[in-house]
C-alpha cells in the first residue's frame, strides 16, 4: 500500500477550500452525479458545524472555466479519549469524493490527506463505494445491504414468503398501530433508540442531531413509530436521497421481540416506500453474516461492498475505533448496566467523536 499523500492535481484543475458562495453549484453538482447524496450536501456541513461543533474543510475542484468537477467533505474530529482524526464524512456509512474522473477524485483525497497532515491528525477516513484511484490502506469488512424495490406491496408480501408475513402479523393481535412522521414522532423514535443503545453499550446521539436533521431536509427524512397501547415500541428514522431510502436507524423494545414488533416496523417501512415511488432501500451497513446481516438478507437485500480508504500519518497504525476492538469490550459491559438517564446525559458527549 502506498500511504503518501504527496501529488498534485491534474493540469488545469484548482482545489481549494470551499465557501458558502459555492454551495449552490456545489449542491447541483452532488445532485448531478450518480454516488451525490444527501450527505454530501452543503447543508450537512453547516448541521455538523451546529450541532457538534466539529471543524470542517470542505474541497471543491475546478476547472479553468470555473466548474465544479470534484468535491470532497471533510470533517475533523478531536478529542483527548479518542484522538484526532478527519472522516469524510462521519455518522453515516456514505460520503467521499465525488469527482467527473479517477483523476480528479484521486487529487481531491490527496489534497485532503495534505491538509490532515498539516493539522497534525493520524489519520484521513474516505468512505467510498468504490475500490478508489489512490493505494492507501483500505477497510473491506463493511458491506450495505440494498433491496430492489417491487412495484406493490402485494409483491413484497410474495417476495418475503408466508413465514415472514406471519410475523409481520405477530404485532398486530397486541394492537399494533403504525405511525408516519417528523418531528411530531421524534419522542417516540428517541425514547426507542436510547434504550436500545445503551442496551447495545453504545452511546447515543443526543436528540438535538434528530432534530436538526428533519429540520434541515424536510420532505427527505422521516420516521416510522410502531405504538402498542399508545406508547412507542419500535421506530425507525429515514433518509431519502433520490430514489433510495436508507434506514440508518431503527431499533426496537426488548421486551416487544417476542411479537416481532420490528417485523412489522420494517414491513410497514419498506410498504411506504413503495408507495412513494422509491426503487431502493437502504438497510444500512453490516458486517458479512454478522446478526444484523442475517436479519437484513431474509427480506432480500443484497450485499454492496463499502470502501473506506485511510491515509494514515503511520502507516503501521491501522484505526481501531470500531466496536469489535477487545480494548473496547470492558467499556460495553459498563455501559450496559448504567441507568438509561445518565447515559442518555453522557453519551452525546462521547459519541460526537466517534465516526
Amino acid at each position: 500500500m502506498d500511504s503518501s499523500c504527496g501529488s498534485k492535481p491534474r493540469s488545469g484543475i484548482a482545489i481549494t477550500h470551499a465557501t458558502p458562495s459555492d454551495d449552490t453549484d456545489w449542491d447541483q453538482f452532488v445532485s448531478n452525479h450518480e454516488q451525490g447524496s444527501l450527505y454530501h450536501s452543503s447543508k450537512m456541513r453547516s448541521l455538523i458545524e451546529r450541532t457538534f461543533n466539529h471543524q470542517t474543510h470542505y474541497l471543491v475542484a475546478k476547472n479553468n472555466g470555473g466548474l465544479i468537477e470534484g468535491v470532497l467533505p471533510l470533517v475533523r474530529l478531536k478529542s483527548k479519549i479518542f484522538g484526532d482524526y478527519v472522516v469524510s464524512i462521519p455518522f453515516f456509512t456514505h460520503g467521499g469524493a465525488l469527482a467527473t474522473s479517477p483523476t480528479v477524485e484521486a487529487s481531491l483525497m490527496i489534497e485532503g490527506a495534505h491538509w490532515a497532515k498539516g493539522q497534525g491528525c493520524s489519520h484521513l477516513e474516505v468512505r467510498s463505494k468504490s475500490p478508489g484511484p489512490v493505494r492507501w490502506y483500505c477497510r473491506q469488512d463493511k458491506v450495505a445491504m440494498e433491496l430492489r424495490l417491487p412495484d406493490s406491496k402485494e409483491s413484497l408480501g410474495k417476495h418475503i414468503g408466508k413465514k415472514l408475513r406471519a410475523q409481520v402479523k405477530r404485532p398486530l393481535r397486541e394492537g399494533a398501530t403504525a405511525h408516519f412522521g417528523g418531528l411530531d414522532l421524534l419522542d417516540d423514535f428517541y425514547a426507542v433508540f436510547a434504550q436500545n443503545m445503551r442496551d447495545l453499550g453504545t452511546p447515543v446521539y443526543g436528540k438535538n442531531f434528530f432534530r436538526e436533521l428533519i429540520s434541515a431536509f424536510q420532505g427527505d427524512v422521516r420516521i416510522v413509530s410502531i405504538r402498542i397501547q399508545g406508547r412507542a415500541a419500535a421506530a425507525a428514522f429515514l433518509i431519502r436521497s433520490g430514489d433510495t431510502v436508507e434506514i440508518p436507524w431503527a431499533s426496537s423494545l426488548r421486551k416487544f421481540n417476542r411479537i416481532s414488533v420490528n417485523m412489522m416496523l420494517y414491513w410497514e417501512v419498506l410498504s411506504s416506500c413503495i408507495e412513494d415511488g422509491a426503487s431502493v432501500f437502504d438497510f444500512g451497513r453490516s458486517s458479512r453474516n454478522a446478526g444484523t446481516y442475517k436479519f437484513k438478507r431474509q427480506w432480500g437485500a443484497v450485499e454492496r461492498q463499502l470502501y473506506w480508504h485511510y491515509w494514515l500519518s503511520d502507516p503501521n497504525d491501522t484505526p481501531g475505533l470500531t466496536v469489535d476492538n477487545p480494548k473496547f469490550q470492558v467499556a460495553i459491559k459498563m455501559w450496559q448496566k448504567m441507568p438509561l438517564w445518565f447515559t442518555n446525559q453522557l453519551g452525546p458527549h462521547l459519541v460526537k467523536y466517534l465516526p
